[in-house]
Order: C-alpha cells, then structure tokens, then sequence
C-alpha cells in the first residue's frame, strides 16, 4: 500500500497543530521532548528507592528524611551548571557534550545502586549522582527551550514550553502505577536496573541538537557579565524580600518520611496500592494546575499565598485521622482514606505551588532571565532540603523510628502548625496577581519583561523545577 505525499503532508500538518501546538517537528524538538520525556519516567525507581532505603538498609525514618535532604544538593548549585556550560564549551559545543555526560552519569548512578551499594555512604553517593544527573540535563535542555521561545511570536508564546511539560507528565503518569505495580514483581535493585537504561535515551538523542561549533574555547567574559547582572538584580529589594519569604515558607519541617514508614510498616499498604496513590496524586496535580489556570490566575500573590496556606494547614490535620486510626471507627478503610486525603492535598498544595513558580519568573529581570529564575529555583530547592532535615530531627528528637510511631500525631501537628510562622512576613511579596493585575508598589513588585514572558507562560503551564 502506497501513502500519498500529500496524505503524509496532512499528517505532519495535524501532529504539529494538535499535539505540537504549532512546532514544526524537528529532529531536534524531538530530542527536547524525549530528554523531558525521561524526567518523567525516572519516577519508575522513587518507590524503589524509598521501600531499598527502609528495607534493604534498614534505615529509620529520621535517617531517611536526612539523607533526602542531602541528595537534593545538585538542584541547589543549578545556576553553577549554566555557567560552566554557557562558558566552558567542550570540543566547541555548549549543550550536546553535557547532555551526552550527563546520560552517562545517570546511568552509572542507577547500575552502581543496582549492584554494589550495600550502605549507606553509598546510597548517598549514588543517588547525589543520579540527581546531579538530571539537574545537569535539566539546565541544558531548559536554556534549548530559552533559546527556540525567544523566536516564537506573541501569538505561540508559551507552545513550547506546554508542549516540554506535556512530555514530562506523560512520562510520570506513566510510571506513577508501573512504579508499585512492579515493584511487587521485582526486587528492588531489578527496578534499578531497568531505570538505568532511560538516562542512556538522552545521550542518544543528544546528537540530534541543533548546534553551531562556537570558535572561542572558554567564554569567561559572558560568564563575568551573568554574575555582575545577577548581583545587581539580587541586591534589588523587590526581588530578595519575595525570595526571603518563599525560602521560609519552604523551608518548614516535613513528616514524608515517617508517613511512608508508617502507611509500609503500621498500616502495610503494599507497593502495588502505593502506585495507584503516586498515580492519583499525579493526576491530582494536574486538577490543581488546571484550577490555578482557570480560578485563581487573577488572585493577587498575598492572598492566594496566605488562604492557601492557611487551609493546607487545616486540611493536613486530616492525616490525624489516619494515625490515629480514627476513621475506622467510623467505617472508611485506611486505603480509601489515604487515597481520599492525598488527592485533596494535592490538588491544595499544586495550587499553592504554582505561585511559587509565577512569581519567580516575575522577579527576573530582562537579560539574567533563564539564570535568575534557575538561582531562584535553587533557593526554593534549598528550602526544601532544610525541610527534610528540620523533620529528620524532630522524628530523632520524637524516637520516631520504623516501630514506634506513638509520638507521630505530635509530629503532624507541629509539621502543620509551622508552615503558619511565614505568614506575618506575607506584605514581602508583590501585591500583584499571577496575571500582572494588581496595584503593584515600587518597593515590591517588578514587572515582568517582554523577554520573560514566554518563560512565564512555561511557568504558569506547571514546567521548569
């Protein structure tokens, strides 16, 4: 059977309407997709992870939450890894050779847990690899689609970076189930093995990007240039104060760890149901991006972030009921509760993130926009590694351990309590809305430049962390 040229014409026009929103379909935005794609579908090894630290470790939760902290070091130093790229080209090439190594290095970090690490330096070592490998892609693959969105036109603002995030979540939906689903079919260290293999996808596809041989080796005069413009932007009131608070509001103890230990160990939700509640929190987090776009776009920053908090605070009591097992005297089985409470949290939660994300790309000035937003994206990771290791010692000081959790309803409620202390430091955010509406002062809010914008729309669009 013979296809038309003409047949084949229409299809490509489809694809790049419909599902491309208007990109043509290049070799090169096909290697972009898949690089997101693959951040996605790492998620196959975080229950594997979690259930290899408990079990094969034997780690408590106080360990565990302390040893989240530290791995996520690599997504705090991300600005570093735009420097050295933009001005350390190797072999004359700026972003393909770091997408290449950093392929590598994931999928040595991946086989390495799979095979010899046996304690628990190792697991730290291995693990920091594997997120310094993806931090690594992330910053290259994210300046490709700096670079292709400063070309679009007003009316495809923003196309791209909806097209990378669709890519990403399709990635994670599909592991969210596959990731518990599997996990009671094969070890732990097989789960490994096979998540080594997506990272080699980036070092494939990281030949089809486009990119001109630059003829100076090293570009230490742009990398001097990024850091003048950045200290001059950072010592701006109107964008350290929001910083200050968002740091804050982050940076409060989390229970995540003793909760997985509790729901594994107390209530033994087997990995299998633990897929299905990473898969209903994924699709839960798209709700939330969906309402944020549709209900409170308009909302101005002060008042979505102080109600937001504010009702995250109560409804995280909720979990109360669960440790306290009290929603089986009145008849709702722990499973169907836990799924019920972890939906509406994170529907809550993705609402009250989005923010976060706006707001830093409307602090970025023109010309330090991409690097701007990426130190502003690792002080928000910052806080949250200072989150883990705040709730690492407060379930050390509590003798919250794999056995014991009596003392886990104080942990809640002091975890829930402290997200309220940012609140009186609210008036240091802009008193405008996600949207640019709002009476904006001087002192702080900065508007967000026309260069920015279609990274805002990437922003508001859920991408870019």
């Amino acid at each position: 059977m013979v296809v038309s040229q003409s047949g084949i014409d229409r299809i490509k026009d489809r694809l790049k309407e419909k599902v491309l929103f208007g990109n043509e379909p290049t070799p090169e935005l096909f290697a972009i997709l898949l690089v997101y794609f693959v951040q996605g579908i790492l998620g196959l090894a975080r229950l594997a992870v979690s259930f290899f630290l408990k079990d094969d470790l034997g780690l408590s939760p106080a360990e565990t939450s302390a040893l989240l902290g530290i791995v996520a070091l690599p997504w705090t130093i991300k600005p570093l890894f735009g420097f050295i790229s933009d001005g350390l080209p190797i072999f004359g090439y700026r972003r393909r050779p770091y997408l290449i190594l950093s392929g590598f290095l994931g999928a040595f970090s991946w086989l390495t847990l799979a095979t010899v690490v046996t304690r628990p330096w190792q697991a730290i070592a291995a693990i920091s690899l594997g997120s310094l490998s993806v931090a690594v892609s992330d910053v290259i693959v994210d300046s490709l689609v700096v670079e292709r969105a400063r070309k679009e036109s007003q009316s495809e603002a923003g196309s791209l970076q909806s097209v990378t995030w669709g890519a990403s979540a399709v990635g994670g939906l599909i592991t969210a189930y596959l990731s518990g689903s599997l996990l009671e079919i094969f070890s732990t260290r097989t789960m490994f093995a096979i998540t080594a293999t997506f990272p080699l996808i980036v070092s494939c596809v990281a030949w089809l990007i486009a990119e001109e041989p630059t003829i100076d080796r090293i570009h230490f005069d742009s990398v001097k240039k990024q850091v003048g413009q950045l200290k001059n932007a950072v010592t701006q009131k109107a964008i350290w104060l929001p910083t200050a608070f968002l740091f804050l509001w982050q940076a409060t103890p989390t229970a995540d760890a003793a909760f997985f230990y509790f729901t594994t160990n107390e209530l033994n939700f087997q990995p299998e149901f633990l897929g299905r509640v990473r898969l209903v929190t994924s699709l839960a987090s798209l709700l939330g991006i969906w309402l944020f776009q549709r209900f409170f776009k308009s909302v101005p920053f002060r008042t979505i972030f102080a109600w937001s908090t504010v009702l995250s605070a109560i409804l995280g009591m909720t979990a109360l009921i669960l440790v306290t097992h009290a929603n089986r005297a009145i008849g709702i089985d722990d499973r169907w509760f836990s799924l019920g409470d972890s939906l509406v949290l994170t529907v809550m939660g993705q609402i009250a993130f989005m923010p976060v994300l706006v707001l830093a790309a409307r602090l970025c000035p023109s010309g330090v926009e991409a690097t701007l937003f990426a130190l502003l994206m690792s002080v928000s990771n910052i806080a949250g590694m200072v989150s883990y290791e705040f709730g690492a010692m407060l379930m050390h000081w509590m003798n919250i351990t794999e056995s014991n959790f009596d003392n886990l309803w104080l942990l809640v409620i002091i975890t829930n309590l402290s997200t309220l202390l940012p609140l009186p430091f609210v008036n240091w955010l802009p008193s405008s809305s996600a949207s640019g509406g709002g009476d904006d002062d001087a002192e702080t809010s900065l508007p967000p430049s026309e260069d920015a914008v279609p990274e805002l729309d990437a922003i508001e669009e859920g991408i870019g962390v």
